[in-house]
């Protein structure tokens, strides 16, 4: 017999309920459907279940492909870990086929898309050369960015468009089609970088020039906004790994946009990395939609496998 004075609860009276009548959120048609051998990409996309993320990831397929159809703009931004994986080449190809109007990135996107583009490999073994100071002390790294950005700076260029120009004489052509900044300046795509000075390894050069980082910068952020701008109406955004940077200057440019009064509504936002964080979720799938509609939405997993995956459903179903 317990010896406690508090007795556990009587439930005789408790009133119930019918299951047939209270119904449920989650119904068997809605339930995920086998893949046929040989069904293809498209077949395998809808036997996804009509559930959470399932659902998520045909409606972020459908927004995008709307986008597209009205003319709206397709807007990536993506931070340095979407370059690491090798994902240059999926966002170029989308670009190629009229699902990338712009490309937006933060410092360690544009380092290790710039590496990529003169040698053909990045992402230095930080744990190794930081106990000796080595660490992000690569002098071609460093001296060639830097010079990219004081020179583009002095002619009036954002940093991105100036990187891209500094690339076409000292980039591989091996390595172009791998190098968003290079292949995007080709092809006249804006590509924006917004950098937040020490967080990157060329700020450490001899070479860095304070003022023309802050000032190329600040011009991307402005024509970041004008991006932005065309959004409206059915346009999108997707946040690719980036979980403070973008997140943050997206934001900005949203609330600068409508300062300026222009009309910023009905559009899609899309964070997709392998850990949902605090910043992307509110700055870019839930405070940008308050009162104007549009729709966000946050998908999970790992770039390597979930970038090529949305990229090649855009494809199956791309007119």
């Amino acid at each position: 017999m317990s010896k406690y004075k508090q007795q556990p609860i009587d439930f005789a009276g408790l009133k119930t309920i019918s299951v047939f009548s209270r119904g449920g959120k989650v119904r068997v048609e809605d339930f995920a459907r086998t893949y046929e051998k040989g069904g293809g990409l498209k077949s395998l996309v809808d036997s996804m279940p009509a559930i959470l993320a399932g659902d998520s990831f045909r409606a972020v397929v459908d927004r995008i492909l709307e986008a597209k159809a009205k003319g709206k703009p397709v807007l990536w931004g993506y931070g340095g870990h979407v370059i690491k994986c090798g994902m240059a080449p999926i966002l170029l190809d989308l670009a190629r086929r009229g699902l990338g109007h712009g490309f937006s990135t933060n410092g360690s996107g544009s380092i290790h898309d710039f590496e990529i583009g003169i040698a053909g490999w990045t992402s230095e073994d930080v744990e190794a050369v930081l106990p000796d100071g080595t660490f992000g002390s690569a002098e071609e790294t460093g001296r060639w960015m830097n010079e990219a950005i004081s020179e583009g700076s002095a002619g009036g260029l954002g940093m991105g468009e100036a990187l891209g120009h500094k690339l076409e004489s000292c980039g591989k052509p091996e390595f172009a089609s791998k190098c968003i900044l290079l292949s995007a300046y080709r092809s006249s795509i804006p590509v924006t970088v917004h950098v937040a000075v020490g967080t990157d390894t060329p700020h450490t050069h001899p070479a860095a020039v304070g003022a023309a980082i802050g000032a190329s910068t600040y011009q991307d952020f402005r024509l970041f906004c004008s991006m932005v701008k065309e959004l409206n109406g059915g346009g999108a955004y997707i946040n690719l790994g980036s979980a403070v940077v973008m997140p943050e200057v997206f934001l900005k440019a949203v609330s600068s946009v409508r300062n300026l009064g222009h009309e910023l509504k009905n559009f899609t936002t899309v964070n997709l990395d392998f850990i949902q964080h605090y910043r992307p979720k509110v700055n870019v799938v839930d405070r940008p939609h308050a009162g104007s509609g549009g729709k966000g939405y946050s998908l999970t997993g790992h770039h390597e496998i979930m970038i090529p995956l949305l990229a090649a459903a855009l494809i199956e179903q791309c007119d």
